[in-house]
Parts: structure tokens; C-alpha cells; sequence
């Protein structure tokens, strides 16, 4: 139950604390007075979106707080799969703040705005004069009989069934599209894969057999520099390694003289070494280098092949090509594997339809077990609310598509009247007959329904009298097991609560406010005799004030 609401700097209201109990509790004030006010600061309360209007003083943050009892309603497991603190006294709180942030806790917790909605759907149902019109909707019409016949357990496993199924066939569409797409290519693509394997292409290939190539089409400038190397160093009187051996055989004469003259002799034998390994590895190079015009014509027909395959792919490396290579071993694998997982989503399907289809069964049953309820239970109020001659004829027709809630369409035709042809709520019903009809459902959903918290906002349209005294007398019987509001314009159904909450405004300088207030017994005999009378009260309207309220 709502146990309390606290507002700040929201629209017409600077403050406003105020605590509930659990009763049934009725909400006036004159048109204008700010009850819708209240209506939406509640409305914050379940996750509805905020912007910078609300603020009354656009320099200061809103804050709407309330607590919640909740010990009774088995919701430890709704707090604990959103991952939040859960407390028998919960509390909600809503800040928009100047910049036009907004920002929600449950429990001090931060949440977003789907997982505040998530909870506060389970702790109060704001019935605003525009959901009547939801009677018209098949939807809210299958969830009536969905309530009275519990079938909550039942569409929770649809669901998640219905979620895969709808999951994996767009995977088979997409699957059935991109084996189309890539059939129409196999056959190019098998061709360009085989033209690469043929080629046999090797990482840095290239850059080898292009340096290969050009040694080959040198090898006359190479033997004759690498020619000259040698015979210099070995020419019998002046070559340069002779006169190293010269220079190094004089130095060792005087290398024990000074460490200077041992040092440089040991450069000179370090030199000479390393001279005679060059003069050697010139002459194993001179030897190898052999004019091969086979070899180049070979590796000159195996570079332009692979110039071609990097023309024709617009890439500029072995590398490049190799990496087409494995795209293309993956396309032509890729159909083969399509057509595995094709058939692998067309078996999961024909098993999850035939799962579908058995709990689509069960519901449906459920569903038809539940009409003869709710036409008995609605029938009967309805005779209470002056509807005596009303009927209603409900046919469930099983579609040949799984619908969000099952698989069946449902057929309501109502007549208020003893004769009158059956038709839709839109075509047949008044606005007051509307009403009496939406509250008959509340009250049937009631008796089905664990909701701690129900609030009507002036479900009494286009009623009145000892019909609105009738529908007083049901809000009251619902309130036996849950706490209930009505927002009314009715002395009859605001005397029906056991408190009475005025909503006024008030001019105070150049600001206007809005407050709201818990009635006395005697201020609430004044507020019914105004409602019944208007501000001149009457004698008779007090004396009616006081039958009503007795």
C-alpha cells in the first residue's frame, strides 16, 4: 500500500508531505485545483518521463518520494532478478533536476526508468479516465480472462518460447538470404579460390624472386666487380693482403717495444683476417654467380603471373593475395555451412512450433473456462450499477499466427439493453455505461489480482445518483483487501471513503500553489454539502452531507 507522498517544487506545488492508511480513500477539489497534479507526480512514481515544465522554480530540482508497504506481496524475487535492495517499506524517489536530468531510486538504489516501471506496475494501478477506452482493445480483453483464469505462469513460458521462435527465424530468413547471395557468387568465387591455389603463392615470394632476378640480369657487372676484389688482393707482388702480411711481420718485430706498437699490431693482424675472409666469400660469390637464362625466364613468367593476381584483386603484396585467399576458402565453406545451419533452424522450429502450439492449447482453454466467470461476475455487479438488462457474448478464435499472448482472437459484443443488437463497446455503450462496465472490471481483476494500490481518476463519468451511490459501495468492498483512491466530482462516491483528501489552490501574492489536505469530520460534511450545493450551502444540502457521510 501507498503509505506516503512527498512532493517538491512540482508544477503548482512548493511541498507537500502526506501520509495514507489503508483504506478506501476519496480525492476532491473543483476542476482546476490541481488533483491532476497530484496524478502526475504519482506518474513520475511510475517511470514516467520528466521534463523542465515540471519544475514550479526552474533554478531549483523536483523531488517526488514515496514509500511503499509491501511486506504482503511476495516481491522479494521481482527485487532480486533487477539486482536491487529489497525492504518491506519501499521507497521511490524521482528528481528532475534544473539542467533537465532526471533521475530515479528505489531504495537509494539508481535505476532506470524500464526498471522503476518493472516495480511500480506491482505496486499501484492508476486507472485515468482515457484507459476506459481500453475495453475496446483485444488486447486488455484477453487479459481480463487471462487474470481470472491464471494463466500468468503459462504466458510467461510463451513468451520466452515465442522470443526464440521469432529469434531464430529471422536467423533462417538470414540465412535463407545469405545462401541465395553467396550461391549466385560460388561458382566466380570457387574459380578465383582455385586460381590463387594453383598459383601456390608463398609469404615474401616476391620480394625474394625479385632480387633473385635482378642478381641474375647483373651477373656479368657482378663476376667482374667480385673478379677484381680477389685478383687485387692476391696479385703476387702488389696485391693488398701481401702487403698487410708485410706490415703485420715488421710490427711484430716492435709490438714488445710499447703497448702502442702492440696495439697496432693487432689491428693489423685483426684486418688481415678479416680481408682474407672477404677475399674468400668474394670468390665462393664469383663462383655462384652463373649467367642462368632459364633461371630468368622462370622467375620472370613466375612474377608477372603474380603481378597479374595483384592487378586483377587491386592489391599490392604476396600477403595481400594470400588474404583473399582465405576470404574465399570461407565463402565457398560458408554455403556448405548454411545449409547445415538452414536445416539445423528449420528442425528447431518444427519442435518449438509444436511446444507453441501445446501451450498456445492450455491458455486457450484456460481462456474458454474463464468466460462463463467473468460474464456471471460482470452480469451481477452490473445489476447493482442499474444495468440489469446487460449482456455480453465472448467467442475466442484461434489465428493461424502465434500473437504476443497466445494464439487466439476474441470476439466481446455487449448490449446494454434488453433487445438491443450486440455490438462493440464503441458502437453500443454510452460514457457513463463505460464507466459502470470498467469498474465491474476492476472490481471482478480484484478478486484475482495481488495489487497492493488502485487509484480511479474519476471513473464516475456520466453517472450519478443512487448509481454513483452503487459505485461508492463497490470501491469500498475492493478496499476490504487492497488500498483504493477515487478522484471524484460525486458527493455520493466521496462520502463513500472511510477519509477524504480536498486538492485546492491558493493565490499568494503573485504565486499560485496547490495543496492538499486530510479532511475532518466536519470539514468533510462542508466539502459534500459544496459539492452538492455549490458555495452557498444550504441547510438541506447540510442535513444530505450528513445522511451520506452516515
Amino acid at each position: 500500500m501507498l503509505l506516503s507522498l512527498s512532493v517538491q517544487n512540482y508544477a503548482l506545488i512548493e511541498q507537500l508531505n502526506i501520509t495514507f492508511s489503508n483504506q478506501f480513500a476519496t480525492i476532491t477539489g473543483e476542476t482546476g485545483a490541481g488533483k491532476s497534479i497530484l496524478l502526475g507526480a504519482l506518474g513520475l512514481i511510475m517511470g514516467n518521463r520528466a521534463d523542465l515544465s515540471s519544475l514550479k522554480d526552474k533554478e531549483k530540482k523536483c523531488v517526488v518520494e514515496a514509500s511503499f508497504e509491501i511486506s504482503k506481496y511476495n516481491l522479494n524475487s521481482l527485487f532480486e532478478a533487477n539486482e536491487l535492495d529489497y525492504e518491506d517499506i519501499t521507497i521511490i524517489r524521482r528528481e528532475i533536476l534544473p539542467s533537465g536530468k532526471s533521475r530515479a531510486f528505489i531504495n537509494d538504489t539508481p535505476v532506470n526508468l524500464s526498471e522503476l516501471q518493472l516495480v511500480a506496475e506491482n505496486l499501484i494501478d492508476i486507472h485515468s479516465q482515457h484507459q476506459t477506452r481500453e475495453l475496446e482493445q483485444q488486447n486488455y480483453q484477453i487479459s481480463i480472462l487471462d487474470a481470472i483464469s491464471s494463466n500468468s505462469d503459462n504466458l510467461r513460458e510463451y513468451s520466452i518460447l515465442l522470443s526464440d521462435f521469432k529469434l531464430k527465424t529471422k536467423e533462417l530468413e538470414q540465412a535463407i538470404i545469405d545462401k541465395s547471395t553467396l550461391f549466385a557468387a560460388q561458382e566466380y568465387n570457387t574459380y578465383l579460390l582455385n586460381e590463387l591455389l594453383q598459383a601456390g603463392l608463398q609469404t615474401n615470394e616476391q620480394e625474394e624472386l625479385e632480387t633473385e632476378l635482378l642478381s641474375l640480369n647483373n651477373s656479368e657487372l657482378i663476376s667482374d666487380t667480385l673478379g677484381k676484389l680477389v685478383s687485387s688482393a692476391n696479385e703476387e707482388q702488389f696485391g693488398f693482403i701481401k702487403a698487410i702480411k708485410d706490415s703485420k711481420n715488421a710490427f711484430q718485430k716492435i709490438a714488445g717495444f710499447s703497448e702502442l706498437y702492440a696495439d697496432v699490431f693487432e689491428r693489423l693482424n685483426s684486418s688481415l683476417l678479416e680481408l682474407e675472409d672477404l677475399v674468400d666469400t668474394s670468390f665462393n660469390l664469383a663462383e655462384k654467380n652463373v649467367y642462368n637464362p632459364e633461371r630468368i625466364e622462370f622467375i620472370s613468367n613466375r612474377l608477372q603471373s603474380v603481378y597479374d593476381l595483384q592487378k586483377k584483386h587491386q592489391v599490392t603484396s604476396i600477403e595481400d593475395l594470400l588474404e583473399i585467399q582465405n576470404q574465399l576458402s570461407e565463402k565457398v565453406v560458408l554455403v556448405d555451412n548454411l545449409e547445415e545451419r538452414i536445416a539445423e533452424l528449420n528442425s528447431f522450429l518444427a519442435n518449438i512450433t509444436i511446444e507453441l502450439n501445446s501451450i498456445s492449447n492450455r491458455i486457450s482453454q484456460n481462456r474458454g473456462k474463464a468466460i462463463p466467470v467473468f460474464i456471471s461476475k460482470i452480469s451481477s455487479i452490473l445489476q447493482e450499477l442499474g444495468m440489469p438488462d446487460s449482456q455480453f457474448k465472448m467467442e475466442l478464435i484461434t489465428s493461424n499466427s502465434f500473437l504476443s499472448n497466445g494464439k487466439d482472437e476474441l470476439e466481446l459484443l455487449f448490449s446494454a439493453n434488453k433487445g438491443s443488437n450486440l455490438g462493440s463497446f464503441k458502437k453500443v455503450a454510452s460514457g457513463g455505461e463505460m464507466s459502470r462496465i470498467m469498474l465491474a472490471i476492476k472490481a471482478i481483476l480484484a478478486d484475482f489480482s495481488k495489487l497492493p494500490t488502485i487509484l480511479f481518476d474519476e471513473i464516475d463519468t456520466g453517472v450519478s445518483g443512487e448509481i454513483a451511490l452503487k459505485m461508492g459501495e463497490i470501491m469500498k468492498k475492493m478496499s476490504k483487501n487492497r488500498q483504493v483512491f477515487a478522484i471524484t466530482h460525486l458527493p455520493q462516491i466521496a462520502s463513500k471513503g472511510d477519509a477524504q483528501y480536498k486538492v485546492s489552490k491558493e493565490t499568494i501574492g503573485e504565486n499560485t500553489i496547490s495543496k492538499i489536505v486530510k479532511l475532518n469530520t466536519e470539514d468533510r460534511i462542508i466539502e459534500i454539502a459544496e459539492m452538492l450545493s455549490g458555495k452557498q450551502i444550504s441547510e438541506s444540502a447540510i442535513s444530505h452531507a450528513k445522511t451520506l457521510l452516515n
